[in-house]
């Protein structure tokens, strides 16, 4: 679940990007989170669940920290070098969670701890990029990274904290809320909503996308250890580096190679341990 987490993740990482290039990143943002919203009410109302209070607080808090997470990774990867922005925030978004659920009293045995090791190093090493030109603003992208990262990491803790009867009502709400900042900026900012027909349809695949990564993070937080389901989730870089190389034709570099070698490595560990 963990993997297929990351697939879909990256996959909506890889569409938000793409859809970006071509209209403004809070454009993007809205339609995507408009769509996820409408998918989380599907999914939550379909599952079912018994939510407490909490878990629709925990919820929220998770969307509204993502969406700026999201925002922040999309700001720094516009300044600065995506081979600096992308890892960091992977690598932190990943050990946050490890972290948390170490504290917490998760214990994987040593031979998955090897394997979420290679995870996280795997998840650095795939979303490096060439760096190509001068002219970065590297210090304020790095700053947006570690908040990226921060941001991402927090999320996925908080996810983790909603109770297991709570079905995905605190998906439902974290889309909600998320949805709702995202306009409170656009209303603040004044930012018109028009975009052209390919950024538009690029960013609704975009937010489906991020919802159903978003419900199976939930389920995958509930049937296994966080100490181990974030390290492959943040795996994501890999499959939007994927899908640079197979639609926009991007060689990879032997880094990036590097990376796919020590993830499948890191994944079999995981899966024995």
């Amino acid at each position: 679940m963990g993997l297929l987490v990351a697939a879909l993740f990256g996959s909506g990482d890889f569409l938000g990007g793409i859809a970006s290039r071509r209209a403004s990143t809070l454009v993007v943002l809205a339609t995507a989170q408009v769509c996820a919203l409408v998918g989380a009410v599907l999914v939550a109302t379909l599952a079912g669940g018994e939510p407490r209070p909490e878990d629709f607080v925990l919820g929220a808090a998770a969307g509204l920290v993502n969406v700026t997470a999201l925002g922040c990774l999309f700001r720094g990867l516009a300044i600065g070098r995506i081979g600096q922005v992308a890892p960091i925030a992977a690598v932190i978004g990943a050990t946050i969670p490890v972290a948390w659920g170490l504290l917490t009293g998760e214990r994987p045995g040593p031979v998955a701890l090897c394997g979420v090791a290679l995870a996280v190093v795997a998840g650095a090493l795939i979303a490096r990029e060439r760096d190509d030109g001068d002219g970065h603003d590297d210090r304020r992208a790095l700053l947006f990274a570690i908040a990226a990262g921060v941001g991402f990491g927090a999320s996925f803790v908080l996810f983790a904290s909603t109770d297991h009867d709570s079905g995905f009502w605190p998906v439902l709400s974290a889309r909600a809320a998320a949805a709702a900042g995202v306009f409170v900026v656009v209303a603040i900012t004044r930012t018109s909503l028009r975009a052209d027909r390919a950024p538009r349809l690029q960013a609704v695949a975009s937010g489906l996308f991020d919802v159903s990564a978003t419900a199976l993070l939930l389920v995958s937080v509930r049937v296994g250890l966080t100490a181990v389901v974030a390290p492959v989730a943040s795996l994501a870089p890999g499959f939007t580096v994927g899908h640079a190389w197979w639609y926009l034709h991007e060689r990879p570099t032997r880094v990036q190679k590097a990376g796919v070698v020590v993830a499948l490595a890191g994944l079999v560990l995981i899966a024995l341990g």
